[in-house]
């Protein structure tokens, strides 16, 4: 079994920055792609940014410029440092993996934690 356990949410005023991380745990023998989600009240689930194992990166529109997504493949855990955050940022924020967890099978599968909220006061 497969664990991805966030953590750095929480609640920050317009304009400031938080870090959040991803750690994953378990049955890993390698991560494909790591990413972050998010998803607001009313709102359907979306991409904020992600990260191959080869280090190519994707944002969202909404976030470029702002929010910078990194990883650690020693320590298995990907960051999210968020900067110059808006009211609009205002969600619960969710890690992804798309993990191998075996050397004799190529299956990949994507693992979710359970989520950490991300609060912007105007």
């Amino acid at each position: 079994q497969v664990q991805l356990v966030e953590s750095g949410g929480g609640l920050v005023q317009a304009g400031g920055s938080l870090r959040l991380s991803c750690a994953a745990s378990g049955s890993i023998f390698s991560i494909n792609v790591m990413g972050w989600y998010r998803q607001a009240p009313g709102k359907q689930r979306e991409l904020v940014a992600l990260i191959t194992n080869g280090d190519i990166t994707v944002y969202a529109d909404s976030v470029k410029g702002r929010f910078t997504i990194s990883r650690d493949n020693a320590k298995n855990t990907v960051y999210l440092q968020m900067s110059s955050l808006k009211p609009e940022d205002t969600a619960v924020y969710y890690c992804n993996a798309r993990i191998r967890s075996s050397s004799y099978d190529a299956k990949l599968d994507d693992y979710w934690g359970q989520g950490t909220q991300v609060t912007v006061s105007s």
